[in-house]
């Protein structure tokens, strides 16, 4: 497509004309919305969190829904007005159903974290009597300290939370401390297998069998495996315990039908949360599905813990949900693992260490420590040549979770722009190159640093460069062109 055709898509148009409306009340904005999308055309974004919606599901957020209150569910809202919300809403959790094959779906969480908090509390109302906070001896929740918590997880029924570990790829939400989840439930953590870094069911049995959670979920931001979902259910069956399964970061891999049987957990646990985005490609947002047994408890996420719903944003989920139940999407999602595999095939050639040897799914974990580099060192020489990642935390992680050892690796973003598998095996080469031409920096008292490092003259020109020539052939964003 030319230059001048390209000026005329109604893509362009539509984006052009937005712009131009918020340059006449804050220009300042206009021009950070136009240098965003150049910095990300510009960037090998391999941050596995991160993808790229479509010019129809960013349209869809722009809208009149935006103006409109809903609280409560579709036909029961506590505000007048909602009609056409409630078609919003229906057609985004019917295209949920319908992908995933769930029996019920919520679309309205704001994030995943807001999802996992629907779900933990339907879990709750189905399985504990909830006492009111003032016979629990608490005040106000925002004034909680931890004598209160304990006291208020006692009067819940003492309840437990047993999820992945943070170092061998689990989340935040999984019930650790510094988040709600780690004050709602009293945790405790799997891991992986020293060895080889993958998931021991028997050790999860195990574990399973002497703490005897409420809540078994499984689920990871950093795990670069399949996980056996039928395994887990008979887990937590055994032990009287929910499945709970958070698939943010695959949930593009299921609806793609590249994770099916065992490996899909829809099937298997009584409650799925996911995000929209990642390896989805929607609008930032979550959702929840569950069984029918737990649909009335998750349809009170709000007010539970949500606030009004994002009527525009479900606008999007829907576009999104739509676009996902396409045959193409199913083609993309094959892409992401076969490009990942290819990522991971070229960094193991040219000498590098990955966490399990590999990867299954759309994620490779680097560890960076065989190039004498922390991941903080890693990802900043990284960015500055032009490649985009986050530094992550691998299993016993010797530098701990800030600096860490490793580098997360993503292929759903630069698998929507068209990369192929060859693609990836030159960006293994430009990532390894930049590795290799880095050394650690140190401190201003001269001591060695965790933080600082040195870049080879040159590398970061070199490498940007070859990326740059890399994502000409592959425009992001192609019908869109800001003038």
């Amino acid at each position: 497509m030319t230059t001048e055709n390209m000026s005329a898509t109604p893509e362009s148009t539509a984006f052009r004309t937005a712009l131009d409306v918020v340059r006449g009340v804050e220009p300042r904005i206009a021009d950070a919305i136009g240098a965003e999308i150049e910095d990300q055309r510009a960037s090998l974004k391999l941050i596995a969190s991160e993808n790229y919606a479509s010019p129809a599901v960013l349209l869809a957020m722009g809208n009149w829904f935006s103006d409109k209150y809903a609280e409560g569910t579709i036909g029961r809202r506590f505000y007048a007005g909602c009609r056409n919300v409630d078609t919003v809403e229906a057609i985004a959790a019917e295209h949920a159903r319908e992908l995933f094959g769930a029996q019920h779906a919520y679309v309205q969480p704001h994030s995943g974290i807001d999802a996992n908090l629907v779900a933990f509390w339907a879990v709750l109302a189905q399985r504990v009597e909830l006492p009111a906070l003032e016979q629990a001896g608490v005040r106000q929740v925002n004034d909680l300290g931890e004598e209160d918590w304990e006291r208020l997880r006692k009067a819940l029924g003492d309840q437990r939370m047993l999820g992945m570990s943070l170092d061998a790829g689990g989340h935040l939400t999984h019930g650790f401390r510094p988040n709600i989840s780690g004050k709602m439930f009293h945790q405790r953590s799997y891991g992986t297998d020293p060895e080889t870094g993958l998931l021991d069911y028997d050790a999860v049995r195990a574990a399973a069998r002497e703490f005897r959670p409420l809540i078994l979920i499984a689920g990871y931001s950093a795990y670069p495996r399949r996980v056996n979902f039928r395994i887990m259910r008979e887990i937590a069956d055994e032990v009287g315990a929910t499945l709970m399964v958070d698939m943010a970061h695959f949930a593009g891999l299921v609806a793609g039908k590249v994770l099916t049987g065992d490996f899909d957990p829809v099937p298997h646990a009584q409650i799925v949360t996911t995000t929209t985005h990642k390896s989805l490609r929607g609008p930032r947002g979550g959702m929840v599905l569950c069984d029918d047994s737990l649909a009335d408890q998750v349809d009170r996420g709000c007010p539970m813990v949500l606030g009004g719903p994002l009527p525009h944003v479900m606008a999007a989920k829907a576009v999104a949900l739509a676009e996902a139940r396409q045959p193409a999407f199913q083609d993309y999602a094959q892409r992401v693992v076969d490009n990942a595999r290819a990522l991971a095939d070229g960094l193991t050639r040219r000498g590098a260490r990955l966490v399990t040897g590999g990867t299954d799914n759309h994620l490779a974990l680097l560890d960076v420590s065989g190039y004498g580099l922390t991941g903080r060192q890693a990802e900043g020489a990284l960015l500055d040549a032009g490649i985009v990642t986050n530094r992550n935390a691998i299993p016993r992680d010797p530098n701990g979770a800030w600096y860490t050892s490793g580098i997360r690796l993503g292929t759903p973003a630069l698998t929507t722009r068209g990369l192929t598998a060859d693609g990836f095996d030159e960006v293994a080469e430009l990532i390894d190159s930049v590795l290799r031409r880095t050394t650690p920096g140190t401190a201003k008292s001269g001591k060695p640093s965790k933080a600082t490092y040195v870049l080879g003259e040159g590398v970061a020109k070199e490498v940007a460069g070859r990326a740059a020539d890399l994502l000409d052939k592959h425009p992001l964003y192609p019908r869109v062109d800001l003038g």
